[in-house]
């Protein structure tokens, strides 16, 4: 399912392909069907309708025209209608999470008034499969919370599941030297050494997705031991103290966000220095940072 939309020009790729898109714009849709009527076959598309997120879908009180002009695209078959939550995660705006799932199901009774057949009607995200039992339709779409995220984004006022991260991001120490009391490191020279140090430099920077906001303020982990980071952050590198890690050399394992030794640092933590959300933190790791998959428990 291609959540977005598509773009003029992808209709016939949609179909050749057994993607099925979101459709929220009637010129749209129109492409959509003559795509399918010139291939000769039907095909598959779920409406998305804006109850107050105000990003995209076709506004709530616009339902009943855009379910008219629909009905003339005989070869779509509409099977799903789905919405996304502004504020599911706030217990401030519960009215308003409410106020959403009434407008869904207002859109939902309008569609079925119109003889749309339809076999999909979702609208929670992570925060409301946990805290919005009245939101699951009969299909549910998670985000973070697939990926053992969502101490950040779930909501304090309820239960949470046990979640376990499958995410760890690594790297090795490059180089270490010593640095005397007084000397400064990194650009801007925002940190000046209280001590004599030992650091070590990490090729890991900005470039990666180790955001630069967690200059002087991010910790790592190295045999087990946390280690800060100092000075700024750099496009390619970072530099750590490792003054209190005895035996540290150059190619130990360095873990940014993961567990080492018993110890551990979350996606989470990473984004609360960093003033933002893990799901920021965790997209934002750019792919020049080599992937492993491997099959956990």
């Amino acid at each position: 399912m291609c959540l977005g939309g598509f773009w003029e020009g992808q209709e016939e790729m949609l179909l050749r392909n057994d993607l099925i898109p979101v459709v929220y714009q009637i010129e749209k849709a129109d492409l959509y069907n003559r795509a399918a009527k010139k291939l000769g076959v039907n095909g598959k598309a779920h409406i998305k309708v804006d109850t107050g997120m105000g990003r995209i879908g076709v506004r709530f009180d616009e339902v009943e025209n855009f379910a008219e002009q629909l009905k003339n695209f005989s070869n779509i078959d509409f099977e799903g209608v789905m919405t996304h939550f502004a504020a599911a995660d706030s217990f401030e705006e519960k009215n308003f999470t409410e106020l959403q799932i009434e407008r869904f199901n207002q859109a939902v009774d309008i569609f079925e008034k119109n003889n749309f057949k339809l076999k999909y009607k979702d609208l929670a995200n992570s925060p409301a499969a946990i805290a919005h039992p009245k939101s699951y339709g009969n299909m549910i779409r998670l985000g973070g919370i697939l990926y053992g995220l969502g101490e950040d984004v779930l909501p304090d006022w309820t239960d949470k599941p046990s979640l376990k991260p499958v995410l760890s991001l690594h790297t090795k120490v490059a180089l270490i030297k010593k640095v005397k009391k007084g000397e400064t490191l990194g650009y801007g020279r925002t940190f000046r050494a209280e001590k004599d140090l030992t650091i070590a430099t990490i090729p890991i920077g900005y470039q990666d997705g180790y955001r630069r906001a967690l200059s002087n303020r991010g910790r790592v982990l190295v045999k087990g031991k946390y280690a800060n980071v100092v000075g700024r952050i750099s496009m390619d590198w970072t530099i750590i103290d490792i003054t209190e890690i005895d035996n540290a050399q150059v190619g130990d394992e360095v873990v940014l966000i993961g567990e080492q030794n018993g110890s551990k640092i979350a996606a989470e933590e990473v984004a609360e220095k960093a003033g933002t959300i893990s799901y920021e933190i965790t997209c934002g790791i750019n792919k020049r940072v080599s992937r492993k998959y491997v099959d956990g428990e």
